[in-house]
């Protein structure tokens, strides 16, 4: 089984003079097989770190279409603890480094440490969590440790150096740099704002800064990797599972990391 973390994978990248690819998939869309196969599919194309989505009810961060993704989890009976099953199904069959985006509170009615030991047994690299912010997360921070699990958390270009500086610290793996205000999706340029953030989270100490938000073309991921350690794609990933399963996630993870 697979136990890689996603700061292996973005430094293996580095040294081929490439940023990592990070993309995103909801767990359970449109059945916990097939958002496995298609997982299996990215890190076959060269995706090196997936994000496996965690259903939820009020994903205040997700554009239409990953809300729609996930509502569509739901409806078919999607669980938390199917996260579980699904990150072993990916992680014995590739080497990427597995990550759980999720809100908090699925983690929290679980119990932090239940799950964070359910998630580690599985291979499971670390989460990133949209919702928490570094204040509120000494809970998280000690079960991560104990299970040694990466905390990626989130600064966008409203947040103040100090709590740049704050995000850095607490995070380990990659910070999660949003490239502009508002929920996701696929935008047909990159934001001008996306640099300064990822400037902000290097000059803090940040040794990996991601960016995501608005990616779905290999020029995005051109230009966002000249000074940026990873790029981050879901909308885009999503809308092609949906339109097209698992061979169209395929094609595209094999445009977008340049292999087609």
């Amino acid at each position: 089984m697979s136990r890689v973390t996603s700061a292996e994978k973005i430094a293996a990248a580095r040294a081929e003079g490439r940023p990592a690819l990070i993309g995103y998939l909801p767990a359970g869309f449109p059945d916990v097989e097939t958002s496995i196969e298609a997982a299996v599919a990215l890190a076959e194309n060269g995706v090196d770190v997936i994000e496996m989505g965690i259903p939820y009810s009020d994903p205040v961060m997700d554009g239409l279409v990953i809300q729609e993704a996930t509502n569509q989890a739901l409806a078919n009976g999607f669980r938390v603890a199917q996260i579980f099953d699904i990150v072993r199904g990916i992680t014995e069959r590739t080497d990427a480094a597995v990550m759980v985006m999720t809100y908090w509170n699925p983690v929290l009615r679980l119990g932090v440490d239940e799950f964070s030991r359910r998630f580690a047994e599985a291979g499971g690299a670390g989460l990133i969590t949209p919702d928490l912010v570094p204040d509120e997360a000494a809970e998280w921070q000690a079960a991560s440790e104990k299970y040694d699990l990466e905390r990626v958390f989130l600064i966008a270009p409203s947040s103040t150096e100090a709590r740049v500086r704050q995000t850095v610290e607490a995070s380990s793996g990659f910070v999660y740099c949003v490239s502009l205000m508002g929920v996701t999706g696929a935008r047909s340029e990159v934001s001008s704002a996306a640099q300064a953030v990822v400037d902000a989270a290097h000059a803090a100490g940040a040794e990996n800064a991601c960016v995501g938000l608005g990616v779905s073309r290999r020029e995005h991921v051109t230009e966002i990797g000249a000074y940026a350690d990873g790029v981050i794609v879901g909308t885009a990933l999503v809308a092609a599972l949906r339109d097209g399963g698992v061979p169209a996630v395929g094609r595209l993870a094999a445009a977008l990391s340049g292999r087609a």
